[in-house]
């Protein structure tokens, strides 16, 4: 059947991953526990960094782990599929944990989720992004700055590391990353973006 409609496995990844992607684990992991309605706190997002101003730590770590697991395994499952086919994998589940549809499409800024498909696609490339995202967090401690530095490492990594055909992947997701930190970009031109443990503007 899929050798009638060649279109219809890749399609079918690419679905698969989007669904995945938009499990909001941070949103789920809050409300099973009674640490309050995600969307109330903070920046609203579902994010581990929306989950930190909980003040639950170790939601926030679980919630990390899970968007990267995610986004991981939405890059091996779809690989395993469709030959190839990784990197609609990690389209998918990116775009459906930034635009979910259960959540009228508003979700998460992808910062984790990146990690884990960059990780899945191309480990060095996730070392690069963890170097980065954590040396500027500890560094900083402004979460959207690392994060976005983090992003931007990824595309410039793989063509780096001669993975000219992730370049584009990772330079889309990328751009679709700082897009969803727009708000944070004006917030730090102003010099009023919160710290690690400050009060989200």
């Amino acid at each position: 059947m899929t050798n009638d409609i060649p279109w219809l496995a890749p399609a079918g990844v690419l679905l698969l991953g989007y669904l995945l992607g938009s499990i909001p684990f941070g949103l789920l992991l809050t409300r099973i526990t009674g640490a309050g309605n995600l969307r109330e706190i903070g920046s609203g997002s579902i994010g581990a960094t929306n989950v930190l101003r909980t003040g639950r730590k170790g939601l926030a770590a679980a919630t990390l782990l899970l968007d990267l697991a995610k986004g991981a395994a939405a890059v091996w499952i779809a690989g395993a599929i469709v030959p190839g086919g990784g990197v609609l994998g990690a389209i998918g589940a990116f775009v459906g944990h930034c635009y979910p549809v259960w959540l009228r499409f508003n979700g998460g800024k992808g910062v984790a989720t990146l990690m884990g498909v960059v990780l899945a696609l191309y480990w060095p490339s996730a070392i690069v992004f963890a170097v980065v995202w954590l040396g500027l967090l500890a560094a900083l401690r402004i979460s959207s700055m690392a994060g976005m530095s983090a992003a931007i490492s990824a595309p410039v990594s793989a063509a780096f590391f001669g993975r000219i055909e992730l370049v584009l992947p990772l330079l889309a997701l990328t751009m679709i990353v700082l897009w969803k930190h727009r708000a944070n970009i004006d917030r730090l031109l102003n010099g009023t973006e919160p710290r690690v443990g400050q009060k989200s503007v």
